[in-house]
């Protein structure tokens, strides 16, 4: 299959995938597309570096980044070919609306869910990708949660976010944040522990939901969350000022040092 080929096929799946060129050295121009799942699947890439540019592929995939790196004499450029993220939110709030317009801005699939139908409404949502207006057991008969699923629960009603959770417990969700402040956090969490979740798996629940930015107004929140999701998109970021801090703004690993 071609280079060109494979690209639209990725795509078309919605699958996770990356393109690797050689852009100096030996064999520049050499150009090879990648599967996170299957591998190689269509170029090919110089038999010296393959394992190991294989390997920093997987890593960047993962992450959704783009680096070029040093191999020896070659420098390589490997570009993620992502899927469409999906943002599916729960609840169909004042937070909900900037939120969704938002992310839409950023490039997701956005859907909204709420059993509360003056709520979940055209008027309020109206360039939504979908708008369910159901419970979230009913929602997940439409939705199935995948890597690229982002979930965000902005009720502060147990009955509209119980329901999510034992629905996205084993589901390779890439993040899923919840509204609430630390003592219904800590609520949640002791609730959770009793029907069995392990702390690691209650770690992975970004509660309180966002970053510290100070936010007080409902666009303020949406954009406290939206930095959120995007520092765990792409595995890296602290969340603090750029103001001050030492070295590069976007540290590209291998980059400073010239290896791999």
């Amino acid at each position: 299959m071609s280079i060109v080929s494979s690209l639209r096929e990725l795509t078309k799946q919605e699958r996770l995938g990356a393109v690797v060129t050689v852009v100096s050295g030996p064999d520049v121009g050499m150009k090879a597309v990648l599967d996170a799942e299957d591998g190689l699947i269509a170029g090919e890439l110089p038999d010296e570096v393959s394992a190991d540019v294989l390997a920093d592929a997987q890593q960047l995939m993962e992450h959704e980044q783009n680096r070029t790196l040093s191999y020896g004499e070659r420098q390589i450029y490997i570009e993620t070919v992502p899927p469409q993220p999906l943002l599916l939110i729960f609840g169909a709030g004042h937070v909900a609306q900037p939120l969704s317009r938002m992310a839409q801005e950023l490039g997701f699939r956005v859907i909204v869910s709420d059993a509360r139908k003056t709520w979940a409404t055209e008027e309020r949502f109206p360039n939504v990708d979908q708008l369910i207006a159901e419970w979230p057991d009913k929602a997940f008969e439409q939705v199935e949660p995948d890597r690229r699923t982002y979930v965000v629960l902005l009720s502060h009603d147990a009955r509209f976010e119980d329901p999510v959770f034992p629905a996205v417990r084993n589901k390779p969700i890439r993040y899923l944040g919840a509204m609430g402040s630390r003592r219904t956090s800590r609520e949640r969490a002791e609730r959770l522990t009793r029907e069995g979740w392990s702390q690691q798996e209650i770690d992975r629940i970004h509660a309180p939901i966002g970053i510290d930015i100070g936010a007080e107004q409902p666009s303020e929140v949406a954009l406290s969350i939206l930095a959120e999701i995007v520092r765990v998109r792409y595995g890296v970021g602290t969340g603090m000022s750029l103001h001050g801090q030492e070295g590069r703004i976007h540290t590209q690993r291998g980059e400073e040092d010239g290896t791999s």
